[in-house]
């Protein structure tokens, strides 16, 4: 069995992966595609790594993805929001999850990360991702309203210009707190009500 394999079976085992089209997904995307180079022989240890401009940044824990894509119930045909866009391999994850009949818009302010995430979607054959160097806090209203939204960044609190973008019936997931650590936190949005619950607790770098 491969390292990706073994990976998936333990997310699978700790009850991080359960639904099949997000499990799918993992063993599609290669993550060594979006790491920097020195850091390639760790690719399936479920641990963050440093990208470039190697000052915070990282490509997040594989579970992490796993925890926030389940918990937004991301599936085929969504129009999905990413902010925070890192290596891409949240990106590309998105991507196979959605389908054709989806859409991936995501955003990073980093201009050094965000060249790095685009050569590397673009490298992995993930062009149709549409990737924005711009401030993530305002979201991109040119293709809302989105189904689902996902911050991998630390907030103070929720953009309002992400809940304006957040469709009907949309789910959201962000990290709500100090530099320390956050809560990371489900929204959902039912017409014009808002319920809040708390998924677990994480470590991001600070929403600029």
């Amino acid at each position: 069995m491969d390292e990706r394999k073994r990976l998936i079976e333990r997310l699978i085992e700790e009850g991080y992966l359960k639904s099949p089209h997000i499990i799918k997904a993992f063993n599609k995307v290669k993550r060594e595609l979006f790491m920097a180079e020195k850091y390639k022989k760790y690719a399936y240890a479920d641990l963050p790594f440093p990208i470039p401009p190697y000052t915070a940044q990282t490509i997040s824990a594989p579970h992490t993805y796993a925890i926030i894509y389940e918990a937004i119930q991301l599936k085929k045909g969504d129009k999905f929001l990413e902010i925070g866009t890192g290596s891409g391999y949240g990106a590309a994850l998105a991507r196979e999850i959605v389908g054709k009949k989806g859409l991936v818009v995501t955003i990073e302010v980093v201009k050094e990360t965000y060249e790095f995430a685009r050569k590397n979607l673009e490298k992995a054959g993930y062009r149709d991702v549409i990737i924005i160097n711009a401030d993530g806090k305002f979201g991109h209203p040119e293709f809302s309203p989105y189904d689902k939204i996902c911050v991998t960044a630390a907030a103070k609190e929720i953009p309002p210009a992400l809940i304006e973008q957040l469709g009907k019936k949309g789910r959201l997931v962000i990290p709500l707190g100090s530099n320390i650590t956050q809560k990371l936190v489900l929204l959902e949005k039912e017409n014009n009500k808002i319920n809040k619950k708390i998924l677990t607790y994480v470590v991001y770098v600070p929403l600029v």
